[in-house]
C-alpha cells in the first residue's frame, strides 16, 4: 500500500513540475511584453495630445458643436457598452473585473427601462455574455494584446456610425487602465457623445487661433472629431494590452509559487510514505525472521518427539542410562 502510495505521489510531484515550468515561461513572457505595451502607451500618447490641441485651437477659431459625435441627447433611451477584454485568460482577475463592471451598469441601465447593446472586444467578453444569453451587437477578436491603430478605427466607425444614425444615444466604454506595473483599475468612461468641455479645456488659456483655416473651423472640426474618437479608443486599448500582461505576469508568478509549494508539501507526504514502506519492510523481515527461528526450535522438538515414539527401545536405553548414571552418583555419595 505505501510503496504504491508513493508511486501515485511521484506523478503528481512530476506532473506539478511541469505545469510550474509553464506558469515559469508564461510569467517571463509576460513581464517581457509589459515593457513593449508600455512603450506603445508612451509612443500614442503625443498624437492624442497634438489632435487635442488642434481641436483646442479649432474651438478658439469659434468652431461651434455641429458635429454629431459632440450632440448630447435629451433622453437617453438606448445606451451601447464597448467591453474590452482579452483573448486569452490565465491573466488572474483580469477579464472578470472588467466584465462584472460594464454588466453591472448594463443591468441597471435595463432596470432603468433602456435599450441596452452590447459590442465586445476579446474573446473572453464575448464568451461570457453569449453564454449568459445576452445579444451582442458586434464582437472584435484577435487583437487585445497587439492592437493597432486599425483595430481600433473599425471598432469607433461601428460605434460612431449607430451614433450618428441616432440608434445608440449614448456609448459607454468599459476597459483597464495600466496606472503602473502593480496597479490598474477597471473603468467605465462615457465614450459618446465626446465630452466638449473636456476637448475644449484650456482652449481660452492656452490655445491661440493663430491660424487661417481652409475649409471653416467648424467644418475641419467635424472632420477631426472621429479621428480624436478612435484616438481615444486605441488608447483604450493600449492601455488594456498594458494591463493584461500585467495581470497575466502577476497571476503566473503566483501560479508558480503555489506550484512549488505543492511540490515541497507532496515532497514532505512522499518521504513520510517512503519511511513507512521502509519500516514496514524491516518489521515484516524482523517478523520473519523471529518466524523462521521459532519454527526452526518447533521442528527440532517435534523430531525429537517423533524418534521417542517410533523406536521405544531407544528411549529404554535411554531411561536405562538416565537410572544407571543416577545409581552410580548414589553409590559415589555412599562410598564417600
Amino acid at each position: 500500500m505505501a510503496g504504491g502510495q508513493e508511486r501515485v505521489l511521484r506523478r503528481r510531484i512530476k506532473s506539478v513540475q511541469s505545469t510550474k515550468k509553464i506558469t515559469k515561461a508564461m510569467e517571463l513572457i509576460a513581464a517581457s511584453r509589459i515593457a513593449k505595451a508600455q512603450e506603445r502607451v508612451q509612443a500614442a500618447r503625443p498624437y492624442a495630445e497634438r489632435i487635442t490641441e488642434v481641436i483646442r485651437n479649432l474651438a478658439a477659431a469659434g468652431a461651434g458643436g455641429d458635429s454629431p459625435l459632440l450632440q448630447q441627447r435629451e433622453q437617453v433611451d438606448s445606451v451601447a457598452y464597448v467591453v474590452v477584454s482579452a483573448d486569452r485568460g490565465l491573466a488572474g482577475g483580469y477579464n472578470s473585473t472588467v466584465i462584472r463592471l460594464a454588466e453591472r451598469a448594463l443591468l441597471a441601465d435595463r432596470e432603468a427601462g433602456r435599450t441596452t447593446h452590447l459590442i465586445t472586444v476579446g474573446k473572453k467578453a464575448y464568451g461570457y455574455f453569449r453564454f449568459r444569453g445576452y445579444e451582442i451587437a458586434a464582437s472584435f477578436t484577435g487583437f487585445s494584446e497587439n492592437p493597432t491603430y486599425e483595430d481600433a478605427r473599425q471598432v469607433a466607425g461601428f460605434v460612431a456610425e449607430r451614433f450618428d444614425s441616432g440608434e445608440y444615444h449614448e456609448v459607454k466604454l468599459a476597459y483597464t487602465q495600466f496606472l503602473s506595473m502593480g496597479s490598474q483599475t477597471a473603468r467605465l468612461s462615457n465614450y459618446m457623445p465626446l465630452d466638449a468641455e473636456q476637448i475644449t479645456e484650456g482652449s481660452a488659456q492656452g490655445a491661440k487661433a493663430d491660424y487661417e483655416f481652409e475649409p471653416s473651423p467648424s467644418e475641419i472640426l467635424v472632420r477631426l472629431l472621429p479621428r480624436y474618437a478612435e484616438a481615444r479608443l486605441f488608447a483604450a486599448l493600449l492601455d488594456a494590452a498594458a494591463s493584461e500582461q500585467a495581470a497575466r505576469q502577476r497571476a503566473m508568478k503566483s501560479a508558480t509559487e503555489n506550484a512549488q509549494d505543492m511540490i515541497v508539501r507532496l515532497s514532505r507526504v512522499m518521504n513520510r510514505a517512503r519511511q513507512d514502506s521502509i519500516t514496514t519492510e524491516i518489521m515484516e523481515i524482523v517478523g520473519g525472521a523471529e518466524a523462521l527461528r521459532q519454527a526452526n526450535n518447533d521442528s527440532e522438538d517435534l523430531l525429537l518427539d517423533e524418534v521417542f515414539r517410533s523406536d521405544p527401545f531407544t528411549h529404554s536405553e535411554f531411561h536405562v542410562s538416565t537410572t544407571h548414571h543416577h545409581h552410580d552418583s548414589k553409590s559415589s555419595g555412599e562410598h564417600a
